[in-house]
């Protein structure tokens, strides 16, 4: 009788714990993190995944499958199947789950595979929690720490820019510099020894462009700006990268030689990055929507002296 009642409930709970994650299940996100997917997942996996969606868009593009971990895309959900649950110890558990893709009518898709994945448990306060999926936790732990290193050396470089090259212009209200990267090298990119005072941080050969703007209602107005490309070096200062020196290109004549001998096996991506002027100004626009959004402004518009506004994006898109 004992052995029976144990059974019973070791069933019971494989049960609910099944019915626990098929509703888990609803709340891996797919474009969209809710708000409500907090209560159901463990507080460090819903911030991890938070601070995923809010990266700048070209960023987490790079790593869609970050964005969109089991769902498909044009016009098909996801339909979960709990296979199993097995508990590891008393607080966790992992689930097999499979993964049809559903189009919007309620029909499958019948050419797309069935996937497996897994979602792990933790139980918290006595309630069951999705703690990860598919390790994607680490893989996104990986990108932001990735993420976070490169936007502190291109902060280093802009403040640089804004510092010690854009005084050489007519000023405006606002300095935004505009940086298309073309390689950098880290300390452990290179086999090379260090040398015992080398606090190197990162070796970037870009293509810069410094433009003062003023403000005029909803528009950036462009004042003045100029090229700047070469190689930076940036250290370590105060815990934070910084630029230590700037081999730039010599302007005239003398450009492209200097531009070989500066960018050695980079001078090809280089001049197809500087010589392309819809590259610059795709670049140049997307970074200044990331300045006008991480500032607050309400501006819509960019207009070149001489030339026509250009809507930088529309009215929908400034919206919080």
């Amino acid at each position: 009788m004992l052995l029976s009642l144990l059974l019973v409930a070791c069933n019971n709970t494989e049960e609910q714990l099944r019915q626990r994650a098929t509703e888990l299940c609803q709340y891996i996100p797919d474009h969209v993190l809710l708000e409500r997917s907090k209560d159901y997942m463990t507080t460090d996996f819903y911030a991890v995944l938070d601070t995923m969606f809010n990266l700048p868009e070209h960023e987490a593009m790079d790593h869609e499958w970050l964005y969109y971990f089991v769902t498909g895309n044009g016009g098909t959900i996801a339909d979960f199947e709990v296979v199993k649950v097995e508990r590891t110890d008393p607080t966790h558990a992992t689930a097999t789950v499979n993964v049809r893709q559903q189009w919007e009518d309620g029909s499958f898709d019948e050419e797309s595979d069935i996937e497996q994945h897994t979602l792990l448990m933790e139980k918290v306060d006595g309630q069951w929690l999705m703690s990860d999926f598919d390790g994607h936790k680490a893989d996104c732990i990986r990108h932001i720490d990735l993420n976070r290193k490169e936007q502190a050396r291109r902060d280093a470089i802009s403040d640089y820019l804004i510092r010690k090259i854009a005084p050489q212009y007519l000023q405006g209200e606002l300095c935004i510099p505009s940086l298309m990267i073309v390689s950098t090298e880290l300390p452990e990119d290179t086999e090379a020894p260090a040398a015992e005072n080398d606090t190197a941080l990162a070796r970037v050969w870009l293509d810069c462009w410094v433009f003062w703007y003023n403000v005029a209602g909803d528009t950036l107005k462009t004042v003045s700006g100029g090229n700047h490309s070469g190689l930076m070096t940036l250290q370590q200062t105060n815990g934070n990268p910084a630029v230590y020196s700037f081999d730039q290109t010599t302007d005239g004549a003398g450009f492209t030689p200097s531009a070989e001998k500066i960018f050695g096996p980079h001078y090809d991506i280089f001049q197809s990055m500087h010589a392309n002027k819809d590259v610059r100004e795709t670049v140049r626009q997307e970074q200044l929507r990331q300045y006008i959004r991480r500032h607050n402004l309400p501006i819509r518009y960019l207009q070149d002296y001489g030339w026509d506004a250009v809507e930088l994006w529309d009215a929908a898109e400034l919206e919080p």
